[in-house]
């Protein structure tokens, strides 16, 4: 698939606005309509910028919680809330645990290491078995001789390095430690991936993208890492990862899109588990991808497919969430870029079209977008 990034002027952002309030608001005139979401800090600045767009255009209010992907789930399992987002894909168990769960990706990010170095910039090199060394403490100074062979143009400091990480159940965690597993047989065997860490005592936790950012600005010679986006957003120097390539690759919108393009994926129906896709883009044994950063993935919004199962849902709030989901996964993609996210290729605009109209209330099909 060839993966595209879409840049938009303002005027032409303008024209889509207008031209979707005219499809949009003749459906919510009534009594107003509020939804809630909750889930992963990473898109969070994203969809509550959609929220505050379509409610301009519709009148229905959608508020959205970041609390983490691991969060998200749970409380999109409980049903408290009327979908949830997480980063990584569903495991098979979380799943199971909540039958007639759809998959919608929304857009791509991509995790990067943040630091705070006095006189550093952005852009040191880090390869993935350098990080595993310094997140599991195994490096423990910035002038290590594994940390300036791959840096020898910088002047590192013979300083203590700060791990900073989250503390909270997160999808980033798991993106970042399944990358780590991949690259470190010796982090793989004693922290494995998961959206939770036995992260060493020494280390200090931080809730949210934005708790590990803050945690990172506020202690010197630190290091954490975040989504690209809070990194952009909270100007903290982040630094290049070694693909499998073998070469220092920037995060920036580009690159992590040409990850979604090399990993050619093959995206499950909406409605299957989507264990199978992994916590991001897998490009170890995927030719031509050199120009494609090393851990970018897709950021998901969970939906159930019969939406009579969520306590309180009536058919107009029914009808308010899909026009939404279809409104964020075509015009809302408009604003990824302008927030330092990926807009999504179109195969899988394409593919998310046919998963929203799988949705029923009462066992009738809700919207058909034909």
């Amino acid at each position: 698939m060839n993966y595209k990034i879409i840049a938009l002027t303002e005027a032409a952002i303008l024209i889509a606005v207008i031209a979707g309030f005219a499809v949009y608001s003749m459906y919510f005139t009534n009594q107003p309509i509020i939804l809630s979401g909750a889930g992963a800090t990473f898109p969070a600045p994203l969809i509550q910028k959609w929220s505050a767009e379509f409610k301009e255009l519709t009148g229905v209010q959608i508020n959205y919680e970041g609390i983490g992907s691991g969060g998200g789930v749970k409380q999109f399992t409980d049903k408290t809330v009327d979908f949830g987002a997480s980063d990584p894909p569903m495991k098979d168990s979380e799943f199971s645990a909540a039958p007639g769960t759809l998959h919608i990706p929304i857009t791509i990010g991509g995790v990067v290491p943040i630091y705070n170095i006095q006189g550093i910039q952005k852009g040191l090199n880090f390869s993935g078995q350098v990080l595993a060394d310094i997140f599991s403490l195994n490096i423990t100074k910035w002038n290590d001789p594994r940390i300036t062979t791959i840096n020898p143009s910088v002047a590192l400091p013979d300083a203590e390095i700060v791990v900073c990480h989250r503390s909270d159940s997160s999808g980033t965690t798991k993106v970042f430690t399944s990358f780590l597993s991949d690259e470190s047989a010796t982090w793989k065997a004693t922290y494995g991936a998961a959206n939770v860490i036995n992260w060493p005592s020494q280390t200090i936790g931080g809730k949210g993208n934005p708790g590990v950012a803050a945690a990172v600005q506020q202690n010197p010679n630190s290091i954490g890492y975040v989504e690209l986006s809070y990194a952009l957003e909270s100007n903290i120097p982040y630094g290049k990862v070694q693909n499998a390539a073998g070469k220092f690759v920037e995060p920036t919108l580009e690159t992590l899109a040409a990850a979604a393009s090399a990993a050619s994926l093959i995206l499950p129906s909406g409605d299957a588990s989507w264990a199978s896709v992994g916590s991001y883009f897998n490009l170890h044994n995927v030719e031509d991808a050199e120009n494609a950063y090393p851990i970018a993935s897709f950021s998901y919004v969970l939906v159930y497919k019969e939406l009579d199962v969520k306590s309180g849902m009536t058919s107009d709030k029914a009808r308010a969430l899909t026009w939404f989901l279809w409104w964020a996964i075509h015009d809302g993609q408009h604003y990824a870029s302008r927030l330092s996210y990926v807009p999504l290729p179109q195969a899988v605009v394409t593919h998310n079209e046919a998963t929203l109209r799988m949705i029923t209330f009462n066992g009738q099909q809700v919207n058909d977008w034909t």
